[in-house]
């Protein structure tokens, strides 16, 4: 036999990372591949390679990482918590040390060290690794080393999300369809993945001192750590990039595993047929949503019944009022008659320009509108309302939970609540005596939104129909818990290692989605506080197998119109109704932009820095034809006012100062007055 070889390895996130040291701790073996979630055959292939290169020698052996837990377990060896052998790999490699940034896959840390350690990482969402840069390059057609290139020539940094890669892909593509260089947009996207490892995980914390970059992200990717020494400002001589970086967590549990009893071949071996014979499962299957097809039908018939009145828009003469929702992927539009009927719809794809989207859904708009309907007036809501308001003179704006109130009246006038989800919003609204009582909205994680699932499906070049069928079929959906979309993908990987179909996935994924609306964004603890009267709307509830799942969850039954992903601009329509009938002339007709007055509009849009105080937001300015003018990108009001003529503002401190020791004193003013009186 040879001498004893000691073996670190690290089961990520999405890699496996071996090292082999000798007795004197150089490293001799090393190895780095992706598991793409088969973590445990990856692990007993890297295993067999290393028996297979060193026949002749007794091992020691210990495993770290956040996937090394159940490997240990079945192969019977020494699991090392990843911060223990990261120390351990500090002190012995680069001892100077203050805080360590370490990115994976799915993971990122801030460890400081000091007098003692503290390790910071995150949780729930993994915006802002590797998997998230993944995602990102997908969306430039390239890999994160085709990025890393990109970056190196850019001049623009542009604000991006980083918390969620649904709502990064929304701050991405409009930068895309209006011609911004890829360059910048590669730089921007390193920007926010610093941006959120420092804010999401320092959280106010300095970083300082002698900073060392760590995992595979910061290893490869160059200009990610340029943005980070340049945010931090670094000095170089606080800047540690050590050889191998990847690897040294791997390193450190090899390092631990010295102290550990040697194993021969033979014995890795059996450990190795044991990990690989195992059944450690993490995919449960759940109830399936339709029992039988007649179960299913009894479904359809019964929502088939929640429809709005329509009349056909070609004979049409009257009055008429039009609704739009520039939503966050989608933009919609409904014209009504003054009884509430509808006459027409449209529903499509932003493509990330909301403004354009709306434009040419007034312009389909117009061709189809008879000469004797009148459009007397308009409203808009959605993300882009004002901007929308502001570019074609539309009469009214109205915040979404209010235009999605009002049309859930129209359903079920006793609603107590409405759940809304749509591409990558979710919001619930309760009731209670027939007014708001509270509103509840996702913020900073777009997780299981509708947009995940259309790209999931995709991804696997699946219509979404299809998708959806395929999920009413399945008889053992998946259980996919409600997190983060970069976790849930990798959980999907590991269902369909372990055989799960298309439907099994699709109809999980429904589960899901519902799962985090409640525990999430609704933080619903008792099912029984929705009430009996509930409303489900935004176009991701056309999907029956998230409809399904929903009313398994809560265990009742609930009304879904029939224009479900309409309903923001179907509130809007009928409050512009309700505006003109209360407020208006009988002879008002809406001022929004006619076909002509479209084709004419011209925008022109500057960026600047506003320098009213110390955040100097970047801005965009829309200057349209029609002399208006939309500021957007501002945090307050001073830089909403940037292109308008400054006020001088009153000097309150002066006016209180004045106010206060301008009185006369008690005494003088009865002096005053019987003076008055006795002349």
């Amino acid at each position: 036999m040879g001498e004893i070889l000691h073996v670190g390895l690290d089961v990520g996130s999405t890699t496996v990372k071996i090292i082999v040291m000798d007795k004197n701790k150089n490293t001799i073996y090393k190895n780095y591949q992706r598991h793409f979630s088969d973590t445990k055959n990856t692990v007993c292939k890297v295993l067999e390679d290393l028996l297979t290169k060193y026949p002749l020698n007794n091992f020691t052996l210990a495993l770290t990482g956040s996937g090394a837990m159940s490997a240990a377990k079945f192969l019977g060896v020494d699991f090392i918590q990843e911060v223990v052998s990261c120390k351990r790999a500090v002190e012995k490699y680069i001892p100077k040390t203050d805080v360590v940034i370490e990115l994976g896959g799915e993971d990122a840390k801030i460890i400081y060290f000091d007098q003692s350690i503290e390790q910071r990482m995150n949780g729930t969402c993994a915006g802002g690794t590797g998997a998230f840069l993944d995602q990102m390059a997908s969306l430039l057609h390239t890999d994160t080393a085709g990025l890393n290139e990109l970056a190196k020539n850019y001049k623009t940094i542009y604000p991006i999300a980083s918390r969620c890669g649904v709502f990064a892909k929304t701050d991405i593509q409009p930068l895309i369809n209006e011609g911004a260089a890829k360059e910048d947009i590669a730089a921007s996207i390193f920007q926010a993945v610093v941006n959120q490892t420092i804010s999401g995980l320092a959280c106010g914390r300095p970083i300082r001192g002698n900073v060392a970059f760590l995992g595979g992200p910061l290893n490869y990717l160059s200009e990610l750590r340029t943005r980070f020494i340049e945010t931090l400002h670094l000095k170089d001589d606080e800047i540690i990039v050590p050889e191998e970086a990847h690897l040294l967590v791997a390193k450190g549990a090899a390092l631990d595993s010295m102290g550990t009893e040697p194993i021969s071949p033979d014995e890795l071996m059996k450990k190795i047929e044991n990990l690989k014979n195992s059944h450690d499962n993490t995919s449960k299957p759940l109830d399936p949503l339709f029992k039988s097809e007649e179960d299913y039908k009894r479904f359809k018939e019964r929502h088939n019944k929640d429809t709005v009145n329509k009349k056909d828009l070609e004979n049409f003469e009257g009055d008429c009022f039009l609704g739009i929702d520039a939503g966050s992927t989608t933009t919609k539009l409904v014209l009504i008659d003054n009884e509430g009927n509808l006459l027409y719809s449209l529903y499509g794809s932003n493509e990330g320009n909301p403004l354009n989207s709306v434009m040419n859904m007034l312009r389909n708009l117009y061709k189809v509108l008879p000469e004797k309907a009148i459009l007397r007036f308009s409203g808009v809501t959605g993300y882009g309302e004002k901007l929308i308001q502001t570019a074609l003179n539309v009469d009214l704006n109205e915040i979404e939970t209010i235009a999605h109130y009002t049309a859930a009246k129209q359903f079920e006038p006793k609603v107590t609540s409405i759940v809304d989800i749509g591409g990558q919003d979710m919001k619930y609204i309760r009731m209670k005596n027939g007014s708001i009582d509270n509103i509840m909205l996702n913020e900073a994680c777009s997780s299981g939104c509708g947009s995940f699932i259309e790209t999931f499906a995709k991804s696997l070049n699946i219509e979404i129909s299809e998708f959806v069928k395929e999920a009413i079929k399945s008889k053992t959906p998946v259980d996919l818990g409600s997190r983060c979309t970069v976790f849930m993908n990798s959980k999907i990987k590991q269902a369909q290692k372990e055989g799960y179909s298309v439907g099994d996935i699709s109809s999980g994924l429904s589960y899901s989605v519902i799962k985090n609306a409640i525990q999430k964004v609704m933080k619903v603890r008792d099912v029984e506080t929705l009430g009996n009267h509930i409303v489900v709307q935004g176009g991701t509830f056309y999907n029956d197998a998230v409809l399904r799942a929903f009313e398994l969850i809560v265990g009742k039954n609930v009304v879904r119109p029939d224009i479900a992903g309409l309903m923001g601009a179907y509130g809007m329509a009928l409050l512009s109704k309700e505006q003109y009938e209360s407020n208006l002339d009988m002879e008002y007709t809406s001022t929004i932009l006619k076909e002509e007055e479209l084709d004419k509009l011209e925008i022109k849009v500057t960026h600047t820095r506003c320098n009213n105080c110390e955040n100097h937001c970047k801005l965009t300015i829309n200057k349209f034809s029609n002399g208006q003018i939309h500021v957007s990108g501002n945090r307050c009001e001073k830089g909403a006012g940037i292109v308008t003529k400054s006020k001088k503002l009153p000097n309150l401190v002066q006016y209180k100062y004045e106010r206060l020791f301008d009185y006369k004193p008690l005494e003088e003013q009865f002096a005053t007055r019987r003076n008055c009186w006795n002349p």
